[in-house]
């Protein structure tokens, strides 16, 4: 009973979670994550910069190597000018009119004079403090120093070296001892190596749970106390996640979204799994119901919920 709902919700949330992950993956970012990788890690190595966060920039940046600027002037990172460039000039319009932006031979130039910008630029100088593994600090301290004006830059960043995995290449710039003491981190700490996916349904953020998931891990990945997720998915403390639970990241809602009215019980559902694929606290899709938690739905049963 116990696989069959969790099945029913796999197959309830699988549609979603796909199409969900289909807009934010596409053939173009995969191919030029593929032929700019090594540039990526060569520069990662050589000046202490993130590969995840060189690769998010330069496909935010150049809209996976499509823009203008980086089809005809291989500026892949949407430098600009500014008084001390001496090399070639193009001109386009971004915040102004007929702005300044550097123009470079090739693409591998671009990448050289991205990490030349950052490491020379007073202004990133606490940026380099960080481990090579934090891409949300190099996210978040970037846009403080102003690189984008984009108040979502950092976010959408980080989504970025989360939707690709970006942060896979981060290890390869570690000395042996970093690396060693990276595994033992990630022993405590796995979400590091590979963060869940977030997903909203409901108007509620979720995750999917993987094989090895404990209430204890998601907690630490998301900042929320892992007891309170318990109670957010109507569980108890010693319930045991597997692969395919749907969890959510916060309170679920009294009743469901509207053009939810009833659901018609189907084979294997219980009260728990049928509020967890509408988002609805369990205790209150009893209520709605006037039912007592003695009550085990039967298929073909209309159940409100709103």
């Amino acid at each position: 009973m116990k696989q069959t709902i969790r099945l029913t919700l796999w197959v309830v949330f699988l549609l979603l979670a796909t199409a969900v992950h289909a807009q934010r993956r596409n053939a173009r970012y995969n191919a030029y994550i593929k032929q700019y990788a090594p540039l990526a890690v060569a520069q990662m190595q050589k000046h202490k910069i993130p590969a995840s966060i060189t690769l998010a920039q330069g496909l935010l940046e150049s809209g996976a190597g499509m823009s203008q600027l980086a089809r005809k002037s291989n500026n892949h990172f949407g430098i600009k000018c500014h008084k001390n460039w001496r090399g070639r000039k193009v001109y386009y319009d971004d915040d102004a009119k007929g702005e300044c932006f550097r123009a470079y031979s090739n693409p591998k130039d671009s990448y050289e004079d991205h990490s030349t910008f950052l490491v020379q630029g007073t202004r990133y100088a606490s940026l380099f403090k960080l481990k090579i593994t934090d891409y949300k600090g190099w996210a978040r301290g970037l846009k403080k120093a102003g690189y984008a004006t984009d108040p979502s830059y950092a976010n959408r960043l980080i989504s970025i070296v989360e939707d690709y995995e970006l942060y896979k290449y981060d290890r390869q710039g570690m000395s042996k001892r970093e690396a060693r003491r990276w595994e033992k981190e990630v022993k405590k700490k796995p979400w590091l190596v590979r963060p869940h996916q977030v997903y909203i349904a409901n108007g509620l953020a979720y995750v999917v749970a993987r094989d090895g998931d404990t209430f204890r891990h998601l907690a630490g990945e998301f900042g929320i106390a892992w007891k309170k997720l318990v109670k957010y998915n109507d569980l108890h403390k010693d319930y045991t996640l597997e692969a395919g639970d749907i969890i959510y990241l916060k309170q679920k809602n009294k009743k469901a979204v509207k053009g939810h009215e009833y659901h018609i019980v189907r084979s294997g559902e219980s009260m728990h799994s049928i509020s967890q694929i509408y988002g609805i606290r369990l205790k209150n899709l009893y209520k709605m119901n006037k039912k007592n938690g003695d009550y085990i739905p039967e298929i073909g049963d209309r159940l409100k919920l709103r």
